[in-house]
């Protein structure tokens, strides 16, 4: 995290993109806290706004750009390597083969929810593209849901890390106790799904006749 911070610091707008990039294809970048951090700089003057933007809009904005073509390059791998990347590679990501038709039912079902609500889960935000390309997820819902979250995930931390401003110390442990609500929610909803999927699927398999 600290090495990230760095970054940051030391390259600026670049830095940042290059972080939130490594962040949205599986590196572990914290950015629930990367993001606010790097508003507080841009209030402290660490990051100079660009002419009259205000520096967290251009912090915000970086960061959707970085989420976008991070996910971007998980996806067209998920989405133009499908089973033949599964067989290939699954073992590596704890993927196996025969998962393959039940990701492929269930992002059919709920892709669009999964990847939206995704954005806001730390790390899991960051790996949730790859499986959504393994499935073939329609670009037009893969595309506008993540930017919908990943703009709502930027300019929202970018402008509670701008209101923070020098008490940043003060407020980072909340937003870190926040990240893990957020992930133990979307935990329980994610088996909440998949126990209502399930259930659906022994039901309709029950009704047909045999």
């Amino acid at each position: 995290m600290v090495l990230l911070n760095g970054l940051i610091l030391k390259f600026g707008y670049a830095g940042l993109f290059l972080v939130v990039t490594l962040g949205n294809l599986g590196f572990p970048a914290g950015l629930e806290i990367m993001i606010p951090t790097a508003g507080g700089l841009a209030a402290q003057g660490h990051l100079a706004p660009l002419g009259l933007i205000p520096g967290w809009v251009v912090v915000a904005t970086v960061g959707v750009v970085g989420e976008m073509i991070g996910t971007s390059v998980l996806y067209a791998i998920g989405y133009y390597g499908g089973l033949p990347f599964v067989r290939r590679y699954g073992r590596y990501v704890h993927f196996k083969e025969h998962e393959y038709a039940r990701v492929h039912t269930f992002f059919e079902k709920y892709g669009r929810l999964t990847v939206f609500w995704c954005r806001f889960v730390p790390f899991v935000r960051g790996v949730v593209s790859l499986p959504a390309g393994i499935s073939r997820m329609p670009k037009r819902y893969f595309f506008g849901y993540t930017f919908l979250g990943s703009a709502l995930f930027c300019f929202g931390l970018s402008y509670l890390g701008q209101y923070a401003g020098k008490r940043l110390d003060t407020i980072l442990p909340v937003i870190h106790k926040f990240g893990l609500l957020i992930v133990l929610a979307s935990i329980v909803l994610a088996v909440g799904a998949i126990v209502y999927w399930r259930m659906s699927r022994t039901r309709r398999a029950a009704s047909i006749p045999h």
